[in-house]
């Protein structure tokens, strides 16, 4: 499909630019807010998310059913309490119908609970990945169609011991609910394989210097196998390249967001590392499945290098969200009518194609869908690209557990789950 490039700006200055309700104020028009991180470490990740946004809407010509999609952004920086703010602005002056976001994990906590006080809108999860924010008292207005973090790892943990005989890690993370939630799916399966972690380090999101950090890390392998890193951004890029002008070399099994396009996209040190990093989640750049290979000409052919070399997770989770609201609302003919009634409940039978493959929700909105196990590679064009080791159906919120044995393991934390060596 050949899509012609609408600017709908991409900074974090637009919500201020635009937040004038004159500029709104028409009733045959459906607003979108799109909320995320466009300043701090995860800068990067919150611009394509927002490209993901707007390379759906324009899929949809820019309309549903005769009424025009218009779409608003606002910003954050990681931080809780910005989120909410900036959605406030969004939802309380600004009128959206539809929220797309956030980014970060302990953002979409916050936003799930807002919701609960704005029934008249509805909120669509934009990348954050936290368990909590739909399994512990969901939000009726609030959906998830994309997976979380514990669901994108859990294939991983016992895929390195079973396939690599990695039996004792260390780890390496940010310090909030989002890599907990990444440890907490490898953890699961990793030690019920009879993997142990011989130690774990938290590090405060935006941290520049990791020196104290490295100097407790082993350099190399020997009674430790591997190190499993949980950062994103420009954390990861920090790290990695700080690990790297020390000498280490001790093999990394990488969080979701290590791998990320945006992360492999980075030059100087960190990148001697990146190559042969075993990761999962819901994309692989070197999928060869039919819907990827058209998101992805799709999003180059929208943004040429102004993008990502291909789509990052942030892209994939923003549109695969934003593309269930044009369903469901095009499903209703563009009625918003009685709080969002009917189009709340297309939402709730909506199952679709995503560019990975099927997707749908259960009881608490959070989707269902396939991970990839992937290990970075090298093109010979010296790209770095995700392939594909195994790819994983229909991952559910409980991790395939079933709900009785997932319940038992607790909520994700510093400390849960734990198989120390």
């Amino acid at each position: 499909m050949k899509l012609t490039r609408r600017t709908l700006g991409l900074t974090a200055m637009t919500a201020a630019l635009m937040s004038s309700t004159a500029l709104w104020a028409q009733e045959d028009l459906v607003l979108i807010g799109g909320l995320a991180t466009l300043e701090g470490p995860f800068a990067e990740p919150g611009e394509d998310g927002l490209r993901g946004v707007e390379l759906a809407i324009a899929e949809f010509g820019n309309e549903i059913a005769g009424t025009p999609i218009e779409m608003i952004t606002a910003s954050s920086d990681g931080n809780p309490d910005v989120a909410l703010e900036s959605a406030r602005r969004l939802v309380e002056q600004d009128g959206v119908d539809i929220l797309v976001g956030p980014l970060s994990g302990s953002e979409g906590i916050r936003l799930a609970q807002y919701a609960k006080e704005r029934p008249e809108t509805t909120f669509l999860n934009g990348g954050s990945a936290a368990i909590e924010t739909t399994l512990v008292d969901p939000a009726p207005n609030f959906y998830r169609f994309n997976t979380e973090g514990a669901q994108w790892t859990a294939p991983l943990g016992e895929y390195v011991v079973n396939e690599r005989a990695w039996d004792n890690v260390i780890i390496v993370s940010e310090d909030y609910s989002f890599p907990y939630a990444q440890i907490f799916g490898f953890m699961a399966t990793y030690c019920e394989a009879g993997g142990t972690v011989e130690d774990k380090f938290f590090t405060p999101v935006g941290t520049n210097d990791y020196s104290s950090v490295i100097a407790q890390l082993p350099l190399e392998a020997g009674e430790v196998d591997g190190m499993f890193v949980v950062l994103g951004g420009s954390d990861a890029v920090n790290f990695l390249s700080q690990y790297a002008q020390m000498g280490g070399q001790l093999p990394i099994i990488g969080g979701t967001n290590v791998a990320d396009q945006t992360v492999l996209t980075t030059q100087g040190p960190a990148r001697r590392l990146l190559p042969g990093i075993l990761s999962a989640g819901p994309v692989s750049d070197n999928a060869d499945n039919e819907t990827w290979l058209e998101f992805v000409a799709q999003y180059q052919d929208y943004y040429g290098e102004e993008g990502l070399p291909t789509p990052s997770i942030f892209a994939y989770n923003y549109y695969t969200n934003t593309k269930a609201a044009l369903l469901a609302l095009q499903a209703v003919e563009g009625d918003l009518s009685n709080n969002h009634e009917a189009f709340r409940q297309a939402l709730d039978e909506l199952a679709f194609e995503s560019p990975t493959g099927p997707v749908s929700i259960n009881e608490n909105r959070q989707a269902t869908a396939a991970i990839y196990i992937n290990e970075v590679v090298e093109t010979q064009d010296g790209d770095l690209r995700l392939e594909p080791l195994k790819r994983i159906e229909n991952v559910d919120q409980f991790l395939t557990l079933g709900e009785p044995v997932y319940s038992q393991l607790g909520l994700p934390s510093r400390d849960n789950p734990s198989c120390p060596s």
